[in-house]
């Protein structure tokens, strides 16, 4: 999750907020790409998540990289929350899941190479403390009262405010991880052309990136529990937004709808203050119960858009949501399927002329079927299996035509990176049938085989 957003003065006009999200526009050249993935870490020996503080903790791996790696850490109330680096940043989710938010960076190979030097560095340093990291997009044995607490106070209020509004959501913070791309938009238009496909196709990418079968030891009738999940956190942040196809969509329809999304903080001179359930068109009239008599800055603005969770948001980029954390391999992949899709016009056309014409009830319960049962999905004539390679094609060409070389021009376009999605298709099966397999057969039943299998 998000670092407090900081830089921009007081909101004196309610227009700002739109402008705001409208100063994200930029011109085709300018586009990047950001790349984000979370991932468990573990003491080797015993298999128990690794806790804040101690000689083998998610401190010691901040302060390793810091040390050896000349990250600059980023603090909260005296404890060290974050890195900093080249445009790029390490942070924490609430369990202590580590999480890299990449650069904006041009290519999927410049991406890439980042994600592969960040798992570098963190495995040099964890290697000395005797820790490991896993790729799943759910803990797959660890109880929520096994997990750490991270010394985070936004962490704080979130988490006492969700048994509030769903049930599952202290286990989307404490027991899920997911990898994400951050892409950016020409116009208005661009944005709205590139949020409605993101949104209809985002139950693609959750059934080919599907890595979460188990939960609490033991299958849990989904190939995406982190999925699962989601759809029972908070109605009123979450999900399918179908406000979004509907005519006249843009900016400030985007801003009606988070400014009803209930908060939960303020950010002031490194206190978050509690702000659960109250209302961001309070505090543009100085009326919030938190801090009465106050104007909300940007920088609030910006705080608050990163509390809200669909499967697709627009902040001055557009963040893709609906995929498991997972294996290294696939940690290019995802940012590589999504540019393929938004970066060529072609392709964005391609991909609208797809799935314009599913409706509302198609849209969600495609979301449903993802996570239950991944490739194998079948809803209203669509088979998921199929729509997945009708998409993947549209993707390759897209990055066909993008052709961005890579390894000194060695490698004419983007197109190898989607080279596991493929595989998945040709099979059938993504890594969550891989792991149900596995525990049937070879680990017979014996799960905390994962963990030295699929460690990176």
């Amino acid at each position: 999750m998000s670092i407090p957003q900081s830089g921009g003065g007081p909101i004196e006009r309610p227009a700002q907020l739109a402008e705001y999200l409208a100063d994200g526009c930029k011109p085709k050249q300018d586009w990047r790409i950001g790349t984000e993935h979370e991932k468990f870490g573990f003491c080797r020996d015993t298999q128990n998540p690794i806790p804040y503080d101690g000689d083998r903790s998610v401190k010691a791996v901040l302060e390793g990289l810091r040390d050896r790696f000349a990250w600059q850490p980023v603090e909260e109330a005296g404890h060290i929350i974050g890195l900093q680096k080249d445009g790029a940043n390490v942070s924490l989710e609430p369990g202590g899941q580590l999480e890299l938010s990449g650069a904006p960076l041009e290519t999927i190979h410049q991406t890439c190479d980042e994600v592969n030097e960040h798992l570098r560095q963190v495995r040099e340093v964890a290697d000395i403390i005797g820790v490991d990291f896993i790729g799943l997009g759910a803990a797959p044995i660890w109880t929520h009262e096994d997990m750490p607490v991270m010394p985070k106070g936004r962490y704080r209020l979130m988490t006492d405010y969700m048994d509030r509004v769903g049930s599952l959501g202290k286990t989307m913070m404490y027991r899920t991880c997911t990898v994400q791309v951050n892409l950016d938009f020409g116009s208005e238009a661009d944005m709205v052309q590139k949020m409605r496909v993101a949104v209809a196709l985002q139950p693609v990418a959750t059934a080919l990136f599907a890595n979460s079968p188990f939960i609490d030891g033991a299958p849990n009738g989904h190939k995406s529990w982190r999925s699962r999940v989601w759809r029972d956190l908070d109605a009123d942040r979450t999900g399918m937004i179908p406000f979004i196809f509907d005519d006249g969509f843009g900016f400030e329809q985007w801003v009606d709808y988070a400014l009803d999304v209930p908060m939960y903080f303020v950010y002031r001179d490194g206190v978050y203050h509690d702000a659960l359930g109250q209302s961001f068109r309070d505090f543009l009239k100085g009326e919030l119960p938190a801090l009465p008599g106050e104007i909300p800055t940007l920088s609030d603005w910006a705080d608050h858009l990163t509390t809200i969770f669909p499967e697709a948001r627009v902040k001055k980029f557009i963040e893709m949501r609906g995929a498991d954390g997972g294996p290294w391999r696939r940690l290019c992949a995802l940012p590589a399927f999504w540019v393929g899709l938004m970066y060529d016009q072609g392709a964005l056309d391609a991909a609208w002329d797809l799935c314009r014409g599913f409706d509302t009830e198609t849209r969600e319960e495609m979301r449903v079927q993802a996570s239950v049962r991944g490739l194998d999905a079948v809803v209203g004539g669509y088979k998921m299996i199929d729509l997945a390679r009708e998409v993947l094609a549209i993707s390759e060409a897209g990055l066909t035509a993008r052709a961005m070389p890579g390894a000194g021009g060695l490698v004419p376009n983007e197109t190898h990176f989607l080279n596991a999605l493929k595989d998945s298709i040709e099979t059938g099966m993504v890594p969550a049938d891989e792991l149900l397999d596995k525990f049937k057969g070879e680990w017979a039943g014996d799960l905390s085989r994962i963990y030295a299998e699929y460690s990176y």
